[in-house]
C-alpha cells in the first residue's frame, strides 16, 4: 500500500533532487524512496553487527598466557 506524504524541503534541494532524480532516469519520490530504504537497511545492519560485537566482547577472547594469581596468592604472609 502506498501512502502520499508532505514534506518540506528548501527549493534548492528540491531542484537539486530532481536534476538527480532525472539523471538517473527515476522520479523523485522512486528516488527518495530508494534512498530511505538503503539507511533502514544501513542502520539495521549497523544493530546486527552491534549486537555481535558486543556479544563477542562479553564472551571475551582467549590471548594465551595463564591465569593471574589473585591478590590473597601474591600478598600471602
Amino acid at each position: 500500500m502506498k501512502q502520499n506524504v508532505t514534506v518540506q524541503l528548501d527549493q534548492a534541494i528540491i531542484r537539486d533532487a530532481k536534476v538527480l532524480a532525472a539523471r538517473r532516469s527515476s522520479s523523485l519520490s522512486k528516488l527518495l524512496s530508494d534512498q530511505i530504504r538503503l539507511i533502514a537497511a544501513q542502520e539495521a545492519d549497523y544493530e546486527h553487527t552491534k549486537k555481535l560485537a558486543l556479544a563477542r566482547l562479553d564472551k571475551g577472547y582467549a590471548l594465551g598466557g595463564t591465569k593471574m594469581p589473585t591478590r590473597e596468592e601474591i600478598y600471602s604472609r
